[in-house]
């Protein structure tokens, strides 16, 4: 459960985050992050397109009329900050947990506590339950009478898609506001801030060093968008620097040699990340290829599963253009198999370079996908007598195999038989592209279908050369 300073119910069950305003003095060794909590709605950074002055959220936090919502966001974004600043400018209750920790008895009693105040009182509470993609459905549902009756005011935050992560039906209940990576511009302004304000290092004895400007800039650059993490770089460099000297953006480097790579296995990052590495295969661009690929693979992806995508995208994207593309694709994945990580990444390199450069098709993707869907479509008609095997005499007596042209016979190594559904003659789901080895492949099924035509043709009113 999260940080609360008064008993479950205290008559009017109003709790606020403790920690924050005077309290923050009475306590200097709290971690500079926490200790630098947004007091204001000011004094958040990097939300302005919900925050700023007229904005949607900012007008009902304002109006105090917040209705149940859902912030999503990346870590370190602000948005537990953001809700405790609600707990500070509301009338209402505020209550905050965490999912993690809390349970779904202990919430029921407050749901329940909540709807009494709120009928015998008149008093609204606000909910704000953090983390809340860790509550599994029966729990998510349970929350649901009280947020539909407005018993409750909900504030969910998640660092997860909320299409995946929240039940369809908490979802449609709320309003969503996406929060977003904290920039170059709101990190650097946040570490300013801290290096004077009487709450972070300002406030210290010895004052904090001098930052350099492309120190601070480093610092934002390596916290990926986390304000969490660029105030935890800057008390570690403040702790580390040398009496006297300026910290620059070589002492940071030296300081910062493996930062940790924002790369979520099991999220919506890594969805991301494979998307974009293979739309710029598909875009035949090789380096935004290769920085996707080495994203996932220095984050530790699995080099196989990037093999496999690989091979998708060897078919759908390329496919007969150029035919050595799955080739190259299926040996990448043979590699990354038989080297391993991270000898690997060269050969999955190798291939992400070819797949990129190499003319592209999805005839083979588009074709396959119309002959599916016809397939889908219903009635499908029955496979036609001439191309059924006959193993068996009554199988023979039926019709089966009558009529089958052997196209190794013909010395144009093709049969003029029709070897679709006569319902579906003439259909066509293959349509080649004019691109790379697809384009030769395209003049020979023109040519293909031009003999079978004449040589239907010719069957009914044959030439004087058939004749003879």
């Amino acid at each position: 459960m999260g940080r609360m300073e008064d008993d479950l119910f205290d008559g009017e069950m109003t709790r606020r985050p403790a920690g924050d305003g005077e309290a923050a003095d009475a306590m200097p060794d709290r971690p500079l992050a926490d200790r630098m909590r947004p007091q204001r709605l000011e004094d958040l950074v990097g939300q302005d397109d919900l925050l700023g002055p007229g904005r949607p959220l900012r007008r009902l936090i304002d109006g105090d009329t917040l209705p149940s919502l859902l912030l999503w966001g990346p870590p370190g974004c602000g948005k537990t900050s953001l809700a405790r600043v609600i707990a500070g400018v509301t009338a209402a209750n505020f209550l905050e947990y965490s999912a993690v920790q809390v349970g779904s008895r202990e919430l029921k009693l407050v749901m329940a506590e909540a709807a009494r105040l709120r009928r015998s009182l008149k008093r609204r509470t606000i909910i704000f339950l953090d983390e809340i993609h860790r509550f599994n459905k029966a729990q998510q549902d349970a929350l649901l009478p009280w947020v539909e009756k407005g018993d409750v005011t909900l504030i969910g935050a998640t660092t997860e898609n909320p299409s995946f992560e929240i039940n369809a039906a908490l979802l449609s209940r709320t309003r969503l506001f996406v929060m977003k990576l904290l920039d170059e511009a709101a990190l650097t302004d946040l570490l300013r801030r801290a290096l004077t304000d009487p709450r972070g290092l300002g406030g210290d004895r010895p004052a904090p060093p001098p930052f350099a400007d492309d120190a601070l800039r480093s610092l934002a650059l390596a916290a990926d968008g986390d304000g969490r993490v660029a105030l935890n770089l800057l008390e570690m460099a403040a702790a580390a620097a040398t009496p006297g000297e300026t910290v620059d953006a070589a002492a940071i480097a030296r300081m910062i040699r493996d930062r940790a790579i924002r790369f979520d296995k099991a999220g919506e990052e890594f969805y991301n990340l494979i998307s974009a590495l293979h739309k710029s295969l598909r875009n035949s661009d090789p380096d935004a290829a290769l920085y996707y690929l080495a994203r996932m693979l220095e984050a530790g992806a699995d080099p196989l599963y990037v093999a496999r995508r690989l091979t998708r995208c060897a078919s759908e994207d390329v496919g007969l253009a150029d035919p050595q593309a799955l080739v190259q694709a299926l040996a990448a994945r043979d590699a990354a198999q038989f080297l391993g990580m991270p000898e690997a990444a060269l050969a999955l390199a190798q291939a992400c370079l070819y797949l990129a450069l190499a003319p592209k098709s999805n005839a083979a993707y588009a074709g396959y996908e119309a002959a599916a869907a016809e397939v889908r479509h219903g009635l499908n008609p029955p496979v036609p007598l001439h191309l059924r095997n006959a193993p068996t005499r009554l199988m023979g007596s039926l019709g089966y195999g009558e009529g089958y042209a052997y196209a190794h016979d013909d010395p144009a190594g093709v049969a003029a038989m029709d070897c679709l559904p006569e319902a579906l003659r003439d259909r066509r789901f293959y349509a080649p592209t004019a691109r790379g080895f697809e384009a030769r492949l395209g003049e020979r099924l023109v040519k293909i279908r031009d003999w079978k035509q004449q040589r239907r043709e010719g069957a009914a009113q044959p030439t004087k050369d058939e004749e003879a």
